[in-house]
């Protein structure tokens, strides 16, 4: 009966471990995500303040989608560059800032991002704000930008 309880009680300790042990790992690949995602966002505006699509691009999974309001979605690796050339060329973004609300997934392969972003022309005047939702992809470069969508909070 000993024998018994014992390995009974092994087998639940192991259990157990392991479960923590995987727990603790999706919590450290999550923290990791969000500290990738948070570096990324620190400088994807950079590239318009210093007109340097390199570094927009680099944002961006090579099989991504980037789904902007009231536009059909740009996808692949080709999309990076021609929403930049838009919005720096057209548009008149020169700066912005986003703010993240949440980040939540397993942080293995795939996360979601929730949150606000702004827009600034090249005098700094705030001239769009709104919402976006971005699905991020763990790749072999790093977590990048899988699908973008966003839109406006502002009624034009």
């Amino acid at each position: 009966m000993f024998k018994i309880t014992l390995i009974i009680s092994l087998a639940l300790s192991s259990v157990f471990y392991t479960g923590n042990a995987q727990q603790k790992s999706k919590n450290q690949d999550l923290a990791e995500a969000k500290k990738a995602i948070a570096e990324s966002n620190r400088v994807y505006f950079q590239s318009f303040v210093k007109n340097d699509p390199a570094i927009f691009i680099n944002r961006y999974a090579k099989d991504c989608w980037i789904m902007p309001p009231n536009a059909p979605a740009m996808k692949g690796a080709d999309a990076p560059l021609k929403f930049f050339k838009i919005a720096y060329d057209k548009i008149g973004l020169r700066n912005g800032k986003f703010i993240t609300l949440d980040v939540f997934g397993d942080g293995e392969h795939y996360v979601t991002e929730v949150g606000l972003w702004k827009s600034y022309d090249v005098n700094n005047k705030l001239f769009d704000e709104g919402k976006f939702l971005v699905l991020w992809k763990k790749t072999p470069a790093g977590w990048k930008m899988f699908r973008d969508s966003f839109s406006s909070d502002r009624h034009k």
